[in-house]
C-alpha cells in the first residue's frame, strides 16, 4: 500500500540533449500546469542552447559537461531532488511528445497515497511509428510478465513516482545510463513491491528526432530484460 507524501514539494525533471526547439515550450508548459512545483532541466552535453532557453524559462539547469545518456540524467535529477527534498517527483521528455497539461492527474494518485508509481500510457494507434509500436508492445508484455501485473507502456518517460520509490529504486538502477535506465527503475520499482498505476495520456509523435540508437540500446534493454527474467536485477 502506498503512503502518502506530506507536504514535500513536487519536482519535475526533464532529461534534454539538443532539444533547443522544443525545451522552452516545455518547461513552459509544466510551470503553467504546476506553479508551485520545482522544475530541473538535465542538459545532458548539449552543443546547442538547450541550457540556455531551460534557465531563460525559470527552470532549475543541471549540466554534464558531456552526453553520459538519459539514465545519467535521470539520476542526476532525482539525486538533486531528493537533497531537495521533493516528495513526489514527475519525469517527461524535452521533445514535447509528454503533455505538460496533464501533469496534475498523473502526480494525483501518488500524492494522496494511493499508489507510488504513475505511469503515462500511450495507445499503440497509427500516431505511433510501426517500429515503435512492436518494441512497445514487447516491453509492455515482458514487464507485465516480469512484474506479474500488467503494463501497459513500459517505455513511457512521462512518469510520476513517490520519494520512497526513489530512494529505494535509486541505488539499485545506477550502473544503468541510458535508455536501459528507464526499463530497469521500473522493474526494480515492482521487485520491491510497489505499486503502479497507468493512465491513458496522447500518442504524440511530432517528428523531433530520437536520440535511441537503435542497436546500442536494443541490446542494453534486452540485457536488461534478461537480467529481470532470470531473477537478477
Amino acid at each position: 500500500m502506498a503512503v502518502a507524501e506530506g507536504s514535500g514539494r513536487v519536482a519535475v525533471l526533464v532529461p534534454a540533449y539538443q532539444a533547443a526547439a522544443t525545451v522552452g515550450a516545455v518547461v513552459t508548459g509544466v510551470r503553467a500546469a504546476l506553479p508551485d512545483a520545482m522544475v530541473y532541466v538535465i542538459d545532458d552535453g548539449s552543443t546547442d542552447s538547450t541550457g540556455e532557453v531551460a534557465t531563460v524559462e525559470g527552470a532549475v539547469l543541471i549540466v554534464h559537461p558531456c552526453n553520459r545518456g538519459k539514465g545519467a540524467a535521470l539520476a542526476a535529477g532525482i539525486a538533486r531532488a531528493l537533497a531537495d527534498g521533493a516528495g513526489t517527483i514527475a519525469t517527461l521528455d524535452a521533445d514535447g511528445q509528454h503533455p505538460p497539461d496533464v501533469l496534475p492527474r498523473l502526480l494525483a494518485p501518488v500524492q494522496r497515497g494511493a499508489v507510488d508509481v504513475v505511469l503515462g500510457a500511450r495507445a499503440r494507434t497509427g500516431a505511433m511509428p510501426l517500429g515503435r509500436r512492436c518494441t512497445n508492445w514487447l516491453s509492455a508484455t515482458l514487464v507485465s510478465r516480469i512484474g506479474r501485473l500488467p503494463v501497459r507502456d513500459a517505455q513511457t518517460g512521462f512518469r510520476a513516482f513517490s520519494r520512497r520509490v526513489a530512494l529505494a529504486v535509486g541505488p539499485l538502477v545506477v550502473r544503468y545510463t541510458r535508455y536501459d535506465y528507464e526499463a530497469a527503475f521500473l522493474l526494480g520499482a515492482l521487485k520491491l513491491g510497489f505499486s503502479l498505476q497507468s493512465i491513458e495520456i496522447p500518442t504524440i509523435y511530432n517528428g523531433a528526432p530520437s536520440h535511441f540508437r537503435h542497436w546500442g540500446d536494443t541490446w542494453r534493454l534486452a540485457r536488461v530484460f534478461g537480467r529481470y527474467l532470470l531473477g537478477a536485477s
